[in-house]
């Protein structure tokens, strides 16, 4: 949303509230909702807005008290730790501020860190948003002559403005109006973009999002905006000027619609209209986050995968048994969870990390173990913490409250951080088997495949049983192969003969 209101008052009364420090080493995150509007009054430790970090969607409060005079940014925009938010009023200046209200302001400052302008006192200034950033702008209600009006500021090239509201004098200041930006041709509709998220996802489909109609607030072009307008094909215009064939240029000097090519080109394929039917998405937020770290995973670890199948026979019936003797249900998952901490508790090694700064193996205290989930939002590895300090009840609990959250992919940044080691169960996929990553900086993961009906030897005897895969990778610089054997034969036969885990307990 852009800021309707004059805030050029930024002295006593009105206070500014910025993103937080996100912690984690993140610094940006995404904003996906205002809960608030302009004008509206606030009270301390309200919910005024949803962000997305990398690691978790959360409600931010507001820690003043007033009336909202103005939104920095729009649904979809990117904002940094230490960038305003928004603006308030406090409740004392409220009144104050309500009759200030479309007259003159004294100054504007830099509603974002870093940027901003001043304007005279003699006039009346408006904010508006420039690619989420703002500046100030005549007031539609003030007459400007050449005489009386002050330098245009420069804008930030590739950030369309709103089109004017009123009819100004041509000033020989004019062509800094839009730089970077050929002039709209008469009647046609310019947008306000104020994300280059969305310029830039716009452009990757060939489509001119200025030209889009926006739903956003002020009508600024939202992503939604530009995915409708791929879906329906509406809208689409190369972005690209003079840069390709003369044919691709119309009279006014715009870039031609794809419609209008194929027009011209005699019914001839068009290798446009082809290019468009593919998608591209930005790797951004989680998924950027998870791309750089599994890349840096695998060039950094020397590692190496070992596995086992193994008979789940008799796990599935003590779980049967577990849950008819207590009434209550217990999933295979907390059941392996078990038996990996105390696999970890035997064989340390296995629960640790690399210092790769300090060139040192951090064996930890604490079990706190890391659950691979899929979400809406992405892989993720929610943590229990203190597993290694927990009942088989009180780990089943966690677990299960755990997973029920994966459902939404909605965890606090606590809930993501601090694990020791991870326990991946991708046989929810159906799959059997896999070669995990490791979670850096963690130095093993245990991978958990499908159960399923294959022959066994029982005995001497060929028999149908229960058979799992389990997957193991482990990093070399911490240990050789002898504790990850063992861990992992460990783990095997507490799922073959579940009774044989009492003696650890």
């Amino acid at each position: 949303m852009s800021a309707d209101l004059n805030t050029g008052m930024r002295g006593t009364g009105t206070r500014e509230f910025i993103l937080p420090d996100l912690g984690e080493g993140l610094t940006e995150a995404e904003l996906i909702s205002w809960k608030v509007e302009i004008g509206d009054e606030v009270h301390v430790d309200q919910m005024v807005v949803e962000v997305e970090s990398a690691k978790s969607v959360v409600e931010l409060p507001c820690p003043y008290a007033g009336r909202i005079v103005s939104l920095h940014a729009n649904a979809g925009d990117t904002v940094s730790a230490g960038q305003a938010l928004l603006s308030v009023a406090e409740a004392e200046s409220a009144a104050a501020s309500a009759s200030a209200d479309g007259s003159a302001g004294e100054s504007s400052g830099a509603n974002l860190i870093g940027y901003g302008t001043s304007e005279p006192k003699t006039r009346s200034t408006k904010k508006r948003s420039f690619g989420g950033k703002h500046a100030a702008v005549p007031d539609a209600t003030s007459t400007v002559t050449p005489s009386a009006a002050p330098a245009v500021p420069t804008v930030i090239p590739d950030a369309p403005l709103q089109p004017p509201t009123e009819t100004q004098t041509p000033t020989e200041d004019s062509s800094k109006i839009a730089i970077g930006e050929s002039a709209t041709a008469a009647g046609e509709q310019v947008s306000p973009v104020s994300s280059p998220l969305v310029r830039k996802l716009a452009k990757d489909h060939g489509i001119s999002a200025k030209h889009l109609p926006g739903t956003g607030h002020g009508g600024v072009v939202t992503r939604a905006d530009v995915l409708a307008a791929v879906e329906s094909g509406a809208g689409m215009s190369v972005e690209s000027e003079s840069a390709h064939a003369p044919a691709g240029t119309s009279r006014a000097g715009e870039p031609q619609s794809i419609t209008e090519r194929s027009a011209t080109s005699a019914g001839a394929p068009s290798p446009v209209g082809r290019a468009d039917r593919d998608t591209r998405t930005p790797i951004t937020g989680l998924r950027k986050i998870v791309s750089e770290r599994l890349t840096k995973s695998r060039q950094e670890i020397p590692e190496a995968t070992i596995w086992l199948d193994v008979d789940a026979t008799e796990l599935l019936g003590t779980k049967r048994a577990l849950e008819a003797r207590t009434g209550e249900r217990y999933s295979l998952l907390s059941l392996a969870a078990r038996f990996v901490v105390a696999g970890l508790k035997k064989y340390p090694i296995i629960n640790s990390s690399i210092d790769t700064a300090a060139g040192e193996i951090v064996t930890h205290g604490d079990i706190n173990l890391g659950l691979a989930a899929q979400t809406p939002r992405g892989l993720m590895v929610p943590v229990v913490h203190g597993a290694g300090e927990m009942s088989l009840r009180q780990l089943r609990d966690s677990v299960s409250e755990t997973v029920g959250k994966a459902a939404s992919g909605r965890f606090d940044p606590s809930e993501l951080s601090g694990g020791t080691f991870t326990l991946n169960n991708y046989g929810v996929f159906g799959v059997d088997g896999s070669a995990p990553i490791i979670n850096l900086p963690e130095v093993a993961m245990l991978g958990l495949g499908r159960i399923k009906d294959r022959p066994w030897v029982v005995d001497g005897e060929l028999t149908v049983r229960k058979v799992m895969y389990l997957s193991f990778v482990f990093d070399h610089r911490a240990c050789d192969g002898q504790e990850p054997s063992e861990f992992l034969t460990f783990v095997a036969d507490c799922i073959e003969n579940p009774i044989s885990l009492l003696p650890e307990l």
